[in-house]
């Protein structure tokens, strides 16, 4: 199935969000040469270099849209140090203009950085679900295992306490650490001066990682080797929930070295890897529903014009080392659309389906009177500029924002996930009813890859009236159904081409889905009836 990605439903927000994400992302992508090599891949919205990090989160999106996937895991695998450690950007282009001028080629791994080997796993892994290229992954597994080997052998990544990631006291997932003034300025390295502590973020990517490779395992044949994995993923789970859970949502920083920063209450910061946690499937239901409504709440109260906080509240300011870390930019209390991009998913996905909406309404809004979209914005709404933030750039194209924004209306409002490789196996969920959309076309899928590797995709009709939802689709799959009803719908039945199907309905917090599978070939015409 050869398919263009396109949701149309008569409301510009979703729309039109699709089309204006891909124009970012068009934007975003950086080549160069390296060793006669050439490399394709996403750039960082603030430095003209591929972070594996943002290539990553927005490999979530372009996905959909880009045809070499590949090239760019495969430097970053050919790089790999001896001991497992992965690079976390390189470049060819002078980054500290005007004093540096050679263009060089340039490798860096920040060392307070602790999530770039759980990033390379998932860049890898959206790689092999775009190609289902099993060979390539296969050769590949070696460079992840490594990478997971050094993250839980290496002292100065593993705590052996709990055996959770550790790392040096950053805030959230940022790449600079807290001195106390003994540096001059941002600190990237570890020494003996480091404030250790957990930070859930690290661990909930490596419990991402963790479940990638047991699919990739069973998927492979490797038995014993996804008993391993799956076994190691629920002790981490476990762990975490046990460290890092405060009753209302993840700390955002455990410390193991004793220090306190006066002038904030370090108790109630909540940081933007908490909707993070929740989609990468570390947080249960019900931490997933306390951490929702605790951004609720801040929305209530905040003057900001989002809540999407890479951290609230925000540290005392400048005293990560540079002053223009005040309280409420960049990173220290900046507001993210890649924050909300992810809130939102978990929103969709935990019963609170309108608020999911209001934030993609929102995003919408932002992004359209300029057609601009930055990586944060000051909490009065001005985004970022070169002279407000640390970093070389602040491109108007943010792609790691916007990436995680089509995630939330792709697998969230739309409800296309690809649960395996290649639409092979789905999990279809379209929850239109809670945007109050009654009629929905919908194409998502990966564009051709190689010669005689035709692309793959789901394509649906999705049309609900007071008697009856329909859906007419289109895939070859496996699909598991999980399909939002109205909260007074009342099920008579449900056909699949004119049969009967077996369905249960279950309740997510307030929410009703009708949940079933089906082996589908092709195409498929699903009805479900309701009393009138």
């Amino acid at each position: 199935m050869n398919v263009m990605n396109f949701i149309r439903t008569g409301h510009a927000e979703f729309d039109e969000l699709i089309p204006k994400v891909r124009g970012f992302l068009e934007q975003d992508i950086m080549e160069t040469v390296i060793d006669g090599e050439k490399i394709r891949g996403f750039r960082s919205p603030d430095a003209k270099s591929i972070w594996i990090r943002d290539h990553s989160d927005m490999m979530r999106a372009g996905k959909f849209f880009e045809t070499d996937l590949k090239s760019t895991v495969n430097h970053f695998a050919a790089n790999q140090a001896t001991n497992g450690r992965i690079f976390d950007y390189f470049t060819t282009f002078p980054e500290k203009l005007p004093c540096e001028k050679e263009n060089w080629t340039k490798y860096v791994r920040v060392p307070v950085e602790a999530d770039v080997e759980f990033r390379f796993i998932k860049a890898a892994f959206i790689a092999w679900q775009v190609t289902g290229d099993d060979d390539w992954i296969l050769g590949l597994l070696p460079t992840m295992e490594r990478a997971l080997d050094y993250i839980f052998s290496n002292p100065q990544r593993v705590d052996l306490a709990t055996g959770l990631v550790k790392r040096a006291y950053t805030i959230d997932t940022w790449d600079f650490a807290y001195t106390a003034g003994k540096h001059e300025w941002l600190q990237f390295q570890i020494n003996d001066d480091t404030f250790w502590g957990i930070f859930h973020g690290d661990n909930s990517g490596y419990y991402e990682s963790l479940t990638i490779m047991t699919l990739l395992y069973d998927h492979l044949g490797e038995i014993q080797k996804a008993r391993y994995a799956r076994e190691k993923a629920v002790q981490l789970k476990e762990k975490v929930q046990q460290v890092c859970w405060n009753g209302d949502f993840f700390t955002h920083f455990v410390k193991i070295t004793p220090v306190t920063i006066s002038g904030v209450d370090e108790a109630r910061q909540l940081s933007m890897a908490n909707p993070m946690s929740i989609n990468r499937g570390i947080a249960n239901h019900e931490m997933a529903v306390s951490i929702i409504k605790e951004y609720q709440k801040r929305k209530l109260t905040t003057n900001a014009f989002a809540e999407w906080f890479s951290i609230d509240p925000p540290f005392p300011d400048g005293v990560f080392g540079d002053e223009k870390l005040v309280g409420g930019a960049y990173i220290n209390g900046g507001i993210f659309p890649l924050a909300g991009g992810e809130l939102a998913l978990a929103a969709f996905n935990h019963g609170f389906e309108d608020y999911g909406v209001s934030i993609l309404r929102q995003y919408f809004d932002l992004i359209s009177e300029k057609n601009e979209t930055y990586l944060w914005y000051f909490p009065d709404g001005r985004p970022t500029t070169v002279e407000t933030s640390t970093s070389p750039e602040a491109m108007p194209t943010d792609g790691w924002g916007s990436s995680a924004m089509a995630m939330a209306l792709i697998e969230g409002l739309a409800g296309i996930e690809d649960r395996l490789k290649r639409f092979e196996k789905v999990r279809l969920s379209p929850r239109w009813l809670a945007a109050g959309v009654k009629e929905a076309e919908v194409g998502v899928g990966y564009q051709v890859y190689g010669e005689g590797n035709s692309g793959a995709g789901v394509k649906y009709l999705f049309k609900y009236t007071s008697d009856e939802l329909s859906i007419d689709l289109n895939c070859s799959a496996e699909v598991e159904f999980h399909l939002l009803i109205g909260s007074n719908d009342h099920v008579i039945g449900l056909t699949m081409n004119g049969l009967k199907v077996d369905y249960c309905i279950e309740m997510v917090e307030k929410s009703r889905y009708i949940n079933f599978l089906a082996s589908i070939e092709h195409r498929a015409d699903i009805r479900i009836t309701f009393k009138g």
